[in-house]
Formats: C-alpha cells, structure tokens, sequence
C-alpha cells in the first residue's frame, strides 16, 4: 500500500470549492491532471475518468463512488484490469478555515501488487499532477 496527499488553502467558500469540484463538465477547461470526468456525484454512481500524468498518456478508468459528501468529501475507487492488482481509492477533501477560505486535501491511497513497481512514478509524477490540479483548482474558485 502506498498513500499520497497534498494540501494546499484556497480563499473561497467550501461551496465554491465543492461546485468547481464537482462540475465535470467544465474539466477541460481548468483542469491539467484530470482532463475529463462524466457520471453522477453520489454514492455508488460508476463515473468515467481520463486522467492525465505530466508528460505522460491519457488514462481512463471507471471508478465507483464511496463518497459524495456537499462541501466535506469526494472519494472514489478505481482499479486497473482486475482489483488487486493495482487498485486507487482517489480522495477529495475539503476543511472549513473560515467562511471564505478552506483547506484542500487531495489524495490517493493505491493498492495491489504493482504498487511497488510503480511507487517512484507515484512519488513523481502523480503528485506532481495533484499538485498542478490543485492550483488550478485555487485559481479557479478565487475568481
């Protein structure tokens, strides 16, 4: 198992935060990490991902989600060919700072047995793409 997380405030509200979040239909036009995201915000619902490493390929998945929770928590879990073997439970977070400004917490939790195989890339380029989703997603809500 391998956890990454990144952290970054952002000066709006978590509604704000939570609407630019969830408006997948908007992704193309901010978001460097995730270029596309289709389905339903609810537990349960299977969404279609295409997520996007710096310099690297599109990658699509069909992750399910755990949580959908206004203005706290998006969660979902996606895996590669069969579960177990390289599994992804993507985290979406957000803490109230004060009634403009939050904490966003973004982050993944992978699992399975090329985990270790992929682990520098997950160090690197992963979370690099967080990163850059993340600033994009400051710069989005603060206008």
């Amino acid at each position: 198992m391998k956890q990454l997380t990144t952290k970054i405030e952002i000066n709006a509200s978590a509604t704000t935060v939570w609407n630019v979040l969830t408006d997948f239909d908007e992704y193309p036009q901010w978001n460097p990490f995730i270029r596309f995201a289709s389905g339903e915000v609810k537990k349960g619902a299977r969404l279609e991902v295409q997520l996007q490493r710096p310099g690297g390929n599109i990658m699509t998945f069909r992750p399910t989600v755990l949580v959908a929770e206004p203005e706290r928590e998006f969660r979902w879990l996606g895996q590669l060919l069969l579960s177990g073997i390289f599994n992804g439970e993507h985290y979406f977070q957000i803490e109230p700072l004060g009634s403009d400004r939050i904490r966003f917490i973004h982050g993944e939790i992978f699992s399975g047995i090329l985990v270790p195989f992929l682990a520098k890339s997950l160090d690197t380029k992963t979370k690099i793409g967080f990163e850059k989703m993340n600033q994009a997603l400051k710069a989005r809500a603060e206008i």
